[in-house]
């Protein structure tokens, strides 16, 4: 825990303040729901979109941005995360700083609904999942990492397993469908699109900005 004197605290942080403490890939998103629901006392830092890539980092990283939360004086944080493959890590440090999160094991749930995610399961197997996040970062997230530009021969190894793509839409853009059908075009495999919007994201932070302390 964070030894900073609370007397010694930045009074710059308004009472009713909440810190959410989120996924890079998530910004654009959560963004979008404080605009849409009038929850200006959120305020929103971000882990690098990379963590994606190497959920090992994710719970260093978010115990460091909750004690400089803390340290700057807020009293109400929440984290804009699901497990995103910590292996239940980062839910042990989140609970010994009392911060709750998104439910669910990755955003890939939490976008389509808890419920429907479980009941999709088997159907979804060997599906590969694209959000509005990752069509716009497809080619500096898959292509590039991957050297798919150099070498499309790799195709087959990264993506032989999989049945189909699954483009969870946030929001409706004929511009994203269509770099997502085109990554599926690419990868030889069939296409589906679901327009999720925010699911499960848009009760997690109203319930979270519901709990902060009033002035």
């Amino acid at each position: 825990m964070s030894s900073t004197d609370p007397a010694k605290r930045h009074d710059a942080v308004p009472g009713n303040a909440v810190r959410v403490i989120a996924c890079g890939m998530l910004a654009r998103e959560i963004l979008a729901v404080k605009a849409a629901f009038r929850l200006d006392h959120i305020d929103l830092t971000c882990l690098p979109a990379e963590f994606h890539f190497y959920p090992d980092r994710i719970v260093p990283a978010m115990e460091q941005a909750i004690l400089r939360a803390r340290d700057e004086g807020y009293e109400t944080i929440f984290a804009g995360y699901a497990d995103c493959g910590t292996g239940g890590m980062l839910d042990k440090v989140l609970e010994k700083h009392g911060v709750e999160r998104v439910g669910g094991p990755h955003c890939f749930a939490f976008y389509q609904g808890l419920d429907a995610f479980a009941a999709s399961g088997e159907a979804d197997m060997l599906c590969f999942y694209m959000t509005d996040f990752l069509c716009r970062q497809f080619d500096a997230f898959f292509i590039k990492p991957l050297g798919l530009d150099r070498h499309p021969a790799l195709i087959r190894d990264y993506f032989g397993s999989y049945e189909k793509v699954v483009y969870l839409a946030q929001t409706d853009d004929p511009e994203l469908t269509k770099v997502a059908e085109d990554a599926a075009r690419m990868l030889g495999l069939a296409f589906e699109r679901r327009l999720t919007g925010y699911g499960d994201l848009v009760p997690a932070l109203k319930r979270a900005g519901a709990k902060h302390r009033h002035p």
